[in-house]
């Protein structure tokens, strides 16, 4: 179908100003559902983990095409305006830049190229607005990498991740994950007295963390290649038994082919031996909450949410439609590649799915989560027009 620029910036608009925190997201996804299935969507519903889908072509096509956005946000009220800028209009609110700029595009530009080219060229496009992406626990992706598993549904030909990279640039690529979060307590003590006090225990093993990530990084010149921590939380209270208590939280990104079992496993050790606690056996740490019980302080932890890095290949067929679309809408400009020092939904399919797959979306990225969180409709609408004519470029590439 033919869509006006007008009606692709009134539904981005729309979207932005219903509210939609991680694990608020039932309004909008509704929201989005209807506007699908008026945009011509031959399928449009809300699945099992609250995610907006909606299809083009037959459900046994040949060829499945996944466009995995996410609909929630994180916190921050931002008023949904616009405003005129030095380069044109640009659309303000919480969500314009991440996601629901890319996620829009996905929506428009699904119904620009329409049903009867899905069936036509024997493709089944699939649009998710995913849940719980702001979360730790990507519920929404990890419920679409599980339906789509060459067993309930074909493993898809290609994915295209929604997420700002600007409109004429592709993402191949994010950085893994995984939170570490201690806690530790011990009686109270003076402070003047000869023994450490139980905020230490996070100190000491921020230090430890810290020295692992300046060894590591040795050599590695670019931040995707590094190990990169940041302390998250601390916190210190006494309880009414007199007990002292500490809580901490760290974040680290992780480079391509990173060990984690091997590092769970050294940092566990590390904290048998600060707290002079009994040494533990076990296979993985991760995701498994570990307690130690030294003579004086007792202390656990907990690795989990970990993701792996994921680079996909700048040479796949999914890649060259995305590079003759962007000079098919916009001849003068030349294509780029980025790779993304954060994660995404992509860290979850992408080593399920094993197909081509990049991120693409207009904004800017550095805007995520900001107070003044803004994407410029120009931009928005190239990215429109640019993931339409990819989509068209696909089939002959797919093949038969």
């Amino acid at each position: 179908m033919t869509l006006a620029r007008s009606q692709a910036v009134d539904l981005l608009q729309d979207l932005v100003a219903i509210p939609s925190l991680s694990r608020q997201e039932e309004a909008a996804a509704s929201w989005l559902v209807q506007q699908m299935q008026q945009l011509g969507y031959a399928r449009a519903y809300v699945d099992g983990a609250g995610n907006a889908i909606g299809e083009l072509g037959a459900e046994d096509a040949t060829h499945t095409v996944v466009l995995l956005g996410h609909i929630d946000t994180v916190p921050g009220n931002i008023p949904v305006r616009i405003e005129e800028g030095s380069d044109g209009a640009l659309l303000y609110g919480r969500g314009a830049v991440d996601a629901k700029g890319p996620l829009a595009t996905f929506v428009a530009a699904g119904a620009m190229v329409g049903n009867a080219w899905a069936v036509e060229n024997k493709v089944r496009l699939v649009v998710v607005g995913a849940v719980e992406e702001e979360a730790a626990t990507s519920k929404g992706a990890r419920f679409i990498r599980d339906r789509f598993d060459g067993v309930t549904a074909p493993i898809p030909a290609a994915c295209v991740i929604g997420e700002p990279s600007s409109w004429q640039r592709i993402t191949l690529g994010y950085k893994g994950c995984i939170l570490v979060e201690i806690e530790a307590s011990q009686p109270m003590a003076h402070t003047a007295g000869p023994d450490a006090g139980v905020a230490t225990v996070a100190v000491d093993l921020w230090n430890w963390v810290s020295a692992h990530a300046a060894h590591f990084n040795q050599g590695r010149g670019k931040t995707f290649d590094q190990f990169l921590p940041s302390l998250r939380i601390v916190n210190t209270l006494t309880d009414a038994a007199m007990q002292d208590h500490v809580a901490a939280q760290i974040g680290i990104r992780l480079p391509l082919d990173f060990d984690a079992d091997r590092f769970t496993a050294d940092l566990v050790q590390w904290a048998q031996q600060r707290i002079a606690a009994p040494p533990i056996t076990s296979q993985t740490f991760i995701a498994t909450p570990i307690r130690l019980q030294g003579a004086v302080t007792s202390l656990s932890l907990y690795f989990h949410a970990h993701e792996p890095a994921w680079r996909s290949d700048r040479n796949s067929f999914l890649v060259r439609a995305f590079l003759a679309a962007i000079r098919e809408i916009a001849p003068a400009t030349r294509p780029s590649f980025v790779v993304k020092s954060g994660t995404s939904d992509m860290n979850v399919v992408g080593p399920a799915w094993q197909c081509p797959i990049l991120a693409y979306g207009p904004g800017d990225s550095a805007l995520d989560h900001t107070p003044h969180e803004h994407i410029p409709l120009h931009d928005y609408w190239q990215a429109v027009q640019v993931l339409a004519q990819a989509l068209r470029n696909l089939p002959a590439l797919l093949g038969s």
